[in-house]
């Protein structure tokens, strides 16, 4: 085994939305504070919002800070969403459809402090992702999918409707469906869903401390000259805003297995085992390895992709997971049926056909 280092718009509100102050390292956070802060957030998620969701689109939260200068609710929403246009928020206060647990908001409500409200998002123009999603199991618990690639997570940026969580909660009616971990736009295969909110955490915990069992698989250039098997080891750091992840000097946060599972005609199939969950640590691992996935737009050179451009999707496949239930105890394993292109039909994704 080797190892190395190595028009305005009412969006929703990301994390960087919920909370009121910069960031604190994680480190030097007391764990009282961790379980209060921990708490706070189960019990926000077990919050009802007041507005009902919209064709699976829940309502976004925003919380107003401790304390401010502000007269009324629309004068802070109007600092807090400098981006948009406050005839946008007077007609959205108008309407009723910004609230909080005791009643809608209107023009001249006051500012109150540590107050949790609700209004919709104003949805940005998408081009349909034209692949289905497949339904791999369900149950009260969990459900579990097998993900198209091009098709997003969670809503964010430019992508709401057009994404796994709002697709299910439209189309099998769970409005507080939730994901128990992410996967990119970019990858397919196996992702798995929390359907009760008092289970989110139970779940979300199995990811966290690397309690679940992950294999991928990829498509990239074969390198005779690369002793496989092999265990990356290096420190990777993803810059908000920035497209591509990096690694620098430093401990190490990001671990793969990397195992050689077939290769010919100058591509190899790769068997990944990721140990840790760092924002594109395959695709980082393998193309400092000189082996960058097919199809990735990212690395080694961005490469700015059309909106409704579904040809040669990043060859990188989240093959199954496999867990001790942490709610039964049983345990559970999960298999994607899907196969990626540039190895089980090379002429088609050489013609750039759409899938």
């Amino acid at each position: 085994m080797t190892a190395s280092r190595a028009g305005s718009s009412i969006t929703g509100a990301g994390r960087g939305e919920r909370g009121c102050g910069p960031a604190v390292p994680w480190s030097s956070v007391s764990s009282r504070t961790r379980r209060g802060r921990a708490a706070r957030r189960r019990a926000a998620a077990l919050q009802t919002a007041p507005l009902p969701s919209r064709d699976g689109l829940a309502p976004a939260r925003l919380r107003t800070p401790p304390d401010g200068v502000w007269a009324t609710m629309r004068d802070h929403l109007a600092d807090r969403l400098p981006h948009v246009d406050p005839a946008r928020i007077d007609a959205r206060l108008a309407a009723g459809e910004i609230v909080t647990a005791a009643g809608p908001l209107t023009p001249e409500s006051p500012f109150t402090p540590s107050t949790t409200l609700w209004l919709y998002r104003d949805e940005p123009d998408e081009v349909e992702v034209p692949f289905p999603l497949e339904v791999l199991h369900a149950d009260d618990d969990l459900v579990v999918v097998d993900k198209p690639h091009f098709l997003a997570t969670i809503p964010r940026g430019s992508h709401v409707r057009q994404t796994v969580l709002v697709r299910l909660r439209h189309e099998l009616g769970l409005p507080h469906l939730s994901p128990a971990h992410r996967l990119d736009r970019a990858t397919a295969g196996v992702l798995l869903l929390v359907a009760r909110p008092e289970l989110r955490g139970d779940y979300q915990t199995l990811f966290a401390r690397g309690r679940v069992a992950k294999t991928y698989e990829a498509v990239a250039p074969y390198d005779p000259a690369l002793e496989l098997p092999r265990t990356e080891v290096s420190r990777i750091v993803k810059v908000p805003g920035v497209f591509a992840a990096r690694t620098e000097p430093g401990p190490p946060n990001a671990e793969t297995r990397i195992e050689l599972a077939g290769h010919r005609d100058g591509l190899a199939r790769y068997r990944l085992h990721p140990r840790t969950g760092r924002t594109h640590q395959l695709r980082v691992h393998l193309d400092e390895l000189g082996i960058p996935i097919l199809g990735d737009d990212v690395y080694p050179e961005l490469r700015r992709r059309a909106a409704g451009d579904f040809t040669r999707p990043l060859q990188l496949l989240s093959r199954s997971l496999e867990f001790d239930d942490p709610v039964t105890g049983a345990r559970r394993r999960f298999v994607s049926r899907r196969t990626l292109r540039a190895w089980d039909d090379p002429e088609g994704w050489a013609a750039g056909t759409p899938g």
